[in-house]
């Protein structure tokens, strides 16, 4: 792979996805390409690159597929998931208790073990909303991911990743030598395909947004506009979830930190009414991002 190849590609996962490559990561991007180079018949990555040049479209999809990461598990860090039902999700029963609806918003989320821990925690706290509107909206880049996530179909090691025991009886089927969530729970949840580079808008607002474990693949420029996008698409007195890895800090001044709550933001009312910039989008293609959690 010339030093050529390597910049195609970086600026190519950019537009397309966010992901950010630097110079040490050309190891990665072997280790991901060389495999689907070998697929389509070709020795190696500077052959890969040319078919790219001429050939389908489909070929671009297969390479920015391949070095997306779908890294994910039930409950991951446990402590957000604490918060989402020990305090944010009272809160907003209270707040809400006038429309009596709830949107959540889960980005970059993978093969649904996040969107789906969700699922199960509001399913075990139906006594206390009953009679409820409640909508978990679930994107990704990769369709492939979204696939699997509507199946709501995991091995034996991936509901050992993170799921209680009593959750997985309560909430899931043996299926052969897997497991499958129930009907009811997985209806909870509406996957989409999406890019976290495109205009929210589309999406409406929300009161809850994950976005976690994904934007510590772009650079900072992106970090700061998908934060203030993301403020303009959560209900003024939302709240944002970040990986455990992830702030705001230094980054924006569209959310502020949540006192005692590990990873939990809020919007900002003063940036809100500050007059901002048009929004810079890249080129892009489908959802999530980078990392799929």
């Amino acid at each position: 792979m010339t030093p050529l190849d390597y910049e195609y590609l970086q600026k190519l996962l950019k537009d397309r996805s966010g992901l950010m490559l630097s110079a040490d990561k050309r190891y990665l991007l072997e280790s991901r390409l060389l495999p689907l180079a070998r697929k389509i018949g070709v020795p190696g990555i500077s052959e890969l690159v040319q078919k790219m040049k001429t050939g389908p479209d489909s070929l671009i999809h297969d390479v920015v597929e391949a070095m997306t990461t779908n890294e994910t598990f039930f409950f991951r860090d446990k402590t957000p998931f604490d918060h989402f039902k020990d305090s944010v999700i009272p809160d907003l029963i209270k707040a809400r208790a006038g429309r009596k609806s709830l949107r959540i918003w889960c980005a970059a989320a993978s093969t649904g073990q996040e969107p789906y821990s969700l699922a199960m925690i509001l399913k075990d706290m139906s006594a206390q909303l009953a009679g409820w509107r409640i909508e978990i909206i679930a994107t990704d880049l990769s369709p492939e991911v979204l696939e699997k996530s509507r199946s709501g179909l995991y091995t034996q090691f991936e509901v050992q990743r993170g799921l209680p025991i009593q959750l997985l009886v309560k909430h899931f089927k043996q299926v052969g030598a897997m497991w499958q969530l129930n009907p009811d729970t997985r209806a909870m949840v509406q996957y989409r395909q999406f890019n976290l580079l495109q205009d929210f808008a589309p999406l409406g607002k929300f009161d809850v947004i994950f976005c976690r474990n994904v934007l510590i693949y772009f650079d900072q420029p992106t970090k700061t506009d998908i934060f203030n996008r993301l403020m303009k698409a959560n209900e003024p007195d939302g709240y944002l979830f970040l990986g455990a890895a992830e702030t705001v800090v230094g980054l924006t001044d569209s959310y502020r930190v949540c006192p005692k709550r590990r990873g939990v933001y809020l919007p900002n009312p003063a940036a809100a009414r500050a007059p901002a910039a048009a929004p810079q989008f890249a080129g892009g293609l489908k959802t999530g991002t980078a990392s799929g959690r």
